[in-house]
């Protein structure tokens, strides 16, 4: 056997140690050791795995399926330019805390600067974005092969820092790539290298306050419990983002942003926060008030400080029920809001805002809904609480559009629940590439419904839709491409069709989620300034 195979076998034999269930491969050849322990393991019943031709899509794929499960998942790619198109996905995994662990094959550093085919510098490729570097080589000692790779799963599930994100190793592998003769076994399972468990903190008591507004961002299911928990304990009003997971029972807003803008907003004194709220201005703006006292509840360094003026950042707090005025206040007006949003939305041609509505109110309460960013996230954040919402995710890290598609497939066989993915054309164009999955690979029941008002109509929400940028708008920020999506779709294989109405729209949601189908709906965006307008007047 050769040393590249005893390598690639310690090192897919430690992850398998360490827990891991899932991992993504992208096909190379100096991979080739790598994949084919991988491919054994796969049929040895050992792991899951998940073959793609784009390692974009693939990074993007295993940030999806840490993201929904909690546990790494890493991606593996051969050397040269196929790493450097994991970079947005490990930059997502850095700022959304997802344990991602890129293992990227290369050549031998002796033959970094040697002009040798697809040999680059790439160690250090993810800078400052990486929990955890590491170089393993296929002529080092053998036991630094294993050591390295559960360190660098113990750095990205933060067993130790309580920082979970993305970490890389680096495997060089010298010829041959294959063993002389015989087919690769499956690796053995390695002895596990455990992290002892932290204990958890001890919650900081508060004095209450009758202005106190919690506040729940971006968050997993489990931090979003708690946000909706802690906010319910204490009769305080809760605005909490669409993918928070805390967006339900009776002290959830549901037009949270709108009534923020009003007065009631001036009045708050207080603001504890959860998860990472990143989504509307008007939060920010809340953040950085230099007269209220900011606590953010968080168990890890990355906290979110906009206006660097957290006085308190700790892992639990708890304070005493205060008077029902201050809450019973805000119910009124997110009522009033909400009303003013149905009466809004229920005007004129179907708009991205009643879409949103419509999905939101469709996926079932034990199957997961993903949210694209820009338009779709917003119009969310506008949709009825339920009581009985389902786990919701999005990529708010750095809210990007890109690898949405295959971010929302990995959701969807983590979990393994009907998923259903709303995003718009521009996000869907993007990662349309992710619709190729080869035959025999793994495939979710992923409902993609596309908003499509041909073009970015979120900037004609912002400084750049005024009527003084109107020459150059179309073509420098709506953007419309002229790619008919639903044609996209059915050129990759994948069933879709096109509506163009709320009826329509309301019955094509209704059926079973089986298999990934693609739902491309007409959306009107020639008043989608005026329609922002309306909605945030008071």
């Amino acid at each position: 056997m050769s040393d590249s195979i005893a390598c690639a076998r310690a090192v897919v034999g430690q992850l398998l140690a360490q827990g891991v269930t899932d991992l993504v491969l992208a096909p190379g050849s100096r991979s080739a050791p790598l994949a084919l322990v991988a491919a054994a393991a796969a049929d040895a019943g050992q792991l899951r795995l998940h073959v793609r031709v784009d390692e974009r899509g693939a990074g993007f794929l295993a940030l999806g399926l840490a993201k929904a499960s909690g546990r790494c998942v890493p991606v593996v790619t051969t050397s040269g330019t196929a790493v450097g198109n994991l970079l947005p996905a490990v930059m997502e995994a850095a700022h959304a805390g997802v344990p991602v662990l890129v293992v990227s094959a290369d050549r031998p550093a002796a033959l970094v600067g040697s002009g040798a085919n697809q040999t680059t510098e790439q160690s250090d490729l993810f800078g400052g974005f990486a929990r955890h570097r590491a170089r393993v080589s296929s002529t080092a000692p053998s036991p630094s092969w294993a050591a390295q790779v559960a360190r660098a799963v113990l750095a990205a599930e933060g067993a130790l820092t309580r920082r979970p994100g993305p970490a890389h190793v680096n495997v060089e592998l010298s010829v041959p790539l294959v063993p002389a003769d015989g087919a690769v076994e499956a690796p053995v399972v390695g002895t596990p290298v455990r992290a002892g468990a932290g204990t958890a903190p001890a919650p900081v008591d508060l004095p209450g306050t009758p202005r106190t507004l919690v506040v729940c961002g971006d968050a997993s299911p489990a931090v979003g419990r708690a946000a909706r928990r802690f906010a319910e304990h204490a009769g305080l009003p809760l605005l909490a983002e669409p993918s928070s997971n805390a967006r339900g029972g009776p002290n959830a807003l549901a037009a949270g942003r709108l009534v923020l803008a009003g007065s009631l907003g001036g009045q708050v004194a207080r603001v504890i926060v959860f998860g990472r709220p990143t989504l509307s201005r008007p939060v920010t703006m809340l953040l950085s008030r230099a007269d209220l006292e900011l606590v953010v509840v968080a168990d890890s360094p990355d906290y979110l400080d906009p206006g660097w003026r957290a006085s308190l950042v700790t892992g639990a707090v708890q304070v005493a029920p205060g008077p029902t005025d201050w809450l019973d206040d805000w119910r009124a007006a997110d009522g009033a809001a909400s009303a003013r949003v149905a009466a809004v939305r229920g005007t004129g041609a179907l708009a991205g805002p009643e879409l949103a509505r419509l999905v939101v109110a469709a996926v079932a309460s034990d199957g997961v809904l993903v949210l694209g960013n820009s338009n779709p996230v917003r119009d969310a954040d506008l949709a009825p609480v339920r009581t009985d919402a389902p786990p919701v995710y999005a990529n708010r890290g750095l809210a990007g559009i890109d690898g949405t598609i295959a971010t929302a497939t990995g959701i969807a066989l983590a979990t393994g629940a009907p998923t259903t993915l709303l995003c718009g054309d521009l996000t869907f164009g993007h990662d349309a590439g992710s619709l190729a999955i080869g035959p025999g690979e793994p495939r979710p029941d992923l409902r993609i419904v596309v908003a499509d008002d041909r073009g970015g109509s979120i900037f004609a929400t912002l400084e750049y839709g005024q009527e003084r940028f109107a020459a150059g708008f179309e073509r420098v920020f709506a953007t419309p491409t002229g790619v008919d999506a639903a044609a996209l779709a059915a050129g990759y294989g994948v069933p879709s069709r096109r509506l163009t109405d709320a009826d329509a729209v309301a019955a094509a949601l209704a059926a079973p989620v089986r298999g990934i189908e693609v739902l491309v709906v007409d959306v009107d965006r020639a008043d989608r300034a005026r329609l922002e307008r309306d909605l945030t007047a008071h």
